[in-house]
């Protein structure tokens, strides 16, 4: 089969047992990522010319299951196994990691190698990176908070070879600039929070910011699962919001109000959502409400509805 490559190496499924760090990072597990992405069109994955990117890569795992899903879906156009694996790991899928650490293990699961220019990789790259990157960026402190993010300088600015969090994706105001191409297709779960470093303080969310910046590069299609505390506001959030309930590209959103329905053993306030916004097919959201293993009626409607500040 196709897909024996990655069945073979990964049985059973790491990333299926992959422990959650902690409520900020949440690793994704497969099942969820393969839900998000038959939200997108299936001809998407016959097209050779579509690029996808995930801004927060932690486990390697939505570029895996796309990998997975082109491998397939290019078989006819690309016959060659190895033409059609090179293919689309060379110029179709894109990574920034969050850390040094998750840009190892997501090259080890996309790649089948940390280091995609070893004679272990599946596909052969001239540096040690591929296409899933990691660079050590410092915070851009204005006055004692972090321009961009918002982070703490107290909390975060720390001495060299420790994580400072500040991620490269929403630390620039060019991130058309980080592969310098256009993304069909931008899906993820990014850092949901940054801690503000004083006892019984609700840190700071950053998952909006992912988002935001995401819009910024005009792909196709965006899909990102986070915290669903956006509905209601608050914190931060009442003009990210106002912005997102607006938003007639916001096509879908699948909502857990237990955040353990989706991640197990993770406890969230709020819950947790993942959505679909496509870019070129504008109008209502169609809103599934998850809980246990069921799912209520579909509501399709404006997120906004007139004479209405409630989602």
């Amino acid at each position: 089969m196709i897909n024996d490559l990655y069945i073979n190496t990964y049985n059973p499924d790491v990333l299926s047992c992959l422990a959650n760090l902690s409520n900020d990072e949440v690793f994704t597990p497969p099942n969820k990522v393969n839900d998000m992405l038959d939200m997108l069109p299936k001809n998407i994955w016959k097209d050779k010319n579509a690029k996808f990117l995930d801004p927060a890569c932690k486990s390697g795992v939505f570029l895996r299951e796309i990998a997975k899903r082109l491998l397939e879906g290019l078989e006819e156009e690309i016959p060659n196994l190895q033409q059609r694996i090179d293919h689309i790991f060379h110029h179709q899928l894109f990574g920034i990691a969050i850390t040094e650490l998750t840009s190892l293990l997501s090259r080890r699961s996309v790649y089948c190698s940390k280091y995609p220019n070893s004679k272990y990789s599946i596909t052969a790259f001239e540096n040690i990176s591929g296409n899933i990157r990691f660079k050590r960026i410092p915070h851009s402190w204005t006055g004692e908070r972090c321009t961009f993010c918002g982070a703490s300088q107290s909390e975060y600015a720390r001495e060299e070879g420790l994580e400072t969090h500040a991620y490269e994706f929403i630390h620039t105001v060019k991130p058309e600039d980080i592969f310098n191409m256009k993304f069909d297709g931008i899906i993820g779960n990014p850092p949901y929070q940054l801690s503000t470093g004083g006892s019984g303080v609700q840190a700071t969310p950053i998952y909006n910011k992912f988002i935001l910046q995401a819009k910024k590069l005009n792909p196709k299609y965006l899909s990102m699962i986070v915290p669903a505390r956006w509905f209601s506001g608050g914190f931060g959030l009442d003009s990210f919001r106002e912005e997102m309930l607006n938003d007639t590209s916001l096509r879908i959103i699948h909502d857990y109000p237990e955040a353990s329905d989706c991640f197990s053993g993770v406890q969230i306030k709020g819950g947790v959502c993942y959505f679909l916004w496509d870019r070129d097919n504008k109008g209502d959201c169609t809103v599934y409400t998850h809980r246990g293993d069921s799912i209520g009626v579909p509501e399709t409607r404006p997120l906004l509805e007139k004479n209405c500040n409630t989602f």
